[in-house]
């Protein structure tokens, strides 16, 4: 998990932990749904990485039942840094595609820049309506042009998750609203709470897990990020960028970070351990959680309001035009990422909808997550969603927020660097890696 940025993640860990199903292995395989090419039938393949959850909620199965005539036939390459370099390649030859195929939204920018043209204009699809979703989801899918070659599966709305049992013992309040009204508003205001926190906390619990996921919350509610709005490379010199840059390694150098690099053993262990009190947390790492705190941490985590609406993670389905069966494809995206169908995924696999209009639905307006103390969850994410600005994304997202992560933010976390000296180390990896 190393090499992988962190909102990468989302697709294989969707859902809870008893819902967690396997995926296959790098090279791919197929896994199918219905009958299976029967004679007469129309056979749509569906290319996806990870578990990312539309054949394990069901879904396949509802819609070949409502369907007979069609049979859909998934297969899965299990990391994302695998499977987008052959769906490019793909995409290149014309040759080797799914009827449909899944597009991680670090990717998304890159695919409605450099090969929508190879891509079926699902905006005008009969059954989408692009009302139904979130404006900013909708507009990361479409082409400057106006095409949209790309339909939202799901985002990650983020709360702050965090340890009631650890703010008690540090003299901070515990029920959410309260918790959430500390920092309401602000990223600087979670700093404060951490350093009232960190004055009566418990010896060796730190108050977040880590610098870098701090950063990459702060820097999701921002609208601009790496890219302007002509598509230049312009972290270096944005604001909001080093801000939150600047604002996370304070956490580390004020030892407010436990100095843990996220997705690693380490990490997990934290979660059981009670390492650290907060954690910033997307709708999809609410199993997560669970999974690795396990039995004892249930009752002792609860999830607030984040201070700025942000998001981590999501994904969109994408129909090649060199696909076999393009036009019933195009349908059956359609269906999928309808709210209906959003709100089962929701239901079964913990991937919060991209479809606006799948909030008022029971499934997800009356959740709650019982793990994290009755929490309801369905409306604080779908509140959380609803406030996160239309963010421009940019091609080289993916390796600029790694970068920052990984090579600057890490130093600064684990190494003791300053803040200057991670950020010069992020920026030289990230100009030799876009040759700059």
């Amino acid at each position: 998990m190393r090499s992988r940025t962190r909102t990468a993640l989302i697709a294989a860990l969707l859902g809870t932990a008893l819902l967690t199903a396997g995926c296959a292995e790098d090279g791919g395989s197929a896994r199918g749904s219905g009958n299976g090419g029967a004679k007469g039938r129309t056979t749509i393949t569906v290319g996806v990485f990870g578990a990312f959850g539309l054949q394990e909620a069901g879904l396949y199965d509802t819609y070949s039942a409502q369907h007979p005539d069609v049979v859909i036939k998934q297969t899965s390459i299990e990391r994302n840094e695998n499977y987008y370099p052959q769906l490019l390649t793909h995409l290149g030859t014309g040759s080797g595609l799914a009827d449909i195929q899944a597009v991680e939204v670090n990717n998304i920018a890159e695919i409605t820049a450099t090969q929508a043209d190879k891509l079926v204009d699902l905006g005008r699809t009969p059954g989408v309506d692009r009302a139904a979703f979130l404006p900013w989801k909708w507009a990361q899918g479409s082409t400057a042009d106006g095409r949209t070659v790309g339909l939202g599966t799901d985002i990650g709305p983020q709360g702050i998750c965090y340890r009631k049992d650890l703010f008690a013992a540090a003299g901070l309040p515990t029920d959410r609203a309260a918790v959430g009204a500390l920092w309401a508003g602000d990223w600087a205001k979670y700093r404060a709470a951490g350093e009232r926190y960190k004055a009566k906390a418990p010896a060796g619990k730190a108050f977040v897990d880590s610098a870098s996921g701090v950063m990459a919350a702060v820097t999701g509610s921002s609208a601009r990020r790496y890219y302007d709005d002509a598509g230049k490379v312009v972290y270096k010199t944005n604001p909001a960028v080093r801000g939150a840059f600047d604002l996370a390694a304070s956490f580390a150098t004020g030892g407010l970070s436990a100095r843990l690099q996220q997705f690693t053993p380490n990490w997990d262990q934290g979660f059981s351990n009670g390492s650290f009190a907060t954690v910033s947390c997307p709708a999809w790492m609410l199993g997560y959680i669970q999974d690795k705190a396990g039995p004892a941490g249930k009752d002792k985590w609860d999830v607030a309001a984040a201070p700025l609406p942000s998001n981590w993670g999501g994904s969109f389905l994408v129909v090649p035009k060199a696909g076999k069966h393009a036009e019933e494809a195009a349908k059956l995206a359609a269906w999928l990422t309808a709210p209906a169908q959003q709100a089962v995924l929701f239901a079964k696999r913990g991937s919060f909808p991209s479809a606006k209009a799948a909030y008022a639905l029971p499934a997800v307006a009356g959740a709650k997550h019982p793990y994290f103390g009755d929490a309801p969850i369905g409306e604080i994410f779908a509140k959380a969603a609803e406030g996160i600005p239309v963010t421009v994304v940019g091609p080289k997202d993916l390796v600029i927020a790694q970068n920052l992560a990984d090579v600057g933010m890490l130093q600064i976390d684990q190494k003791g660097r300053s803040a200057d000296q991670g950020w010069r180390a992020a920026v030289a990896a990230i100009d030799n890696a876009l040759d700059q």
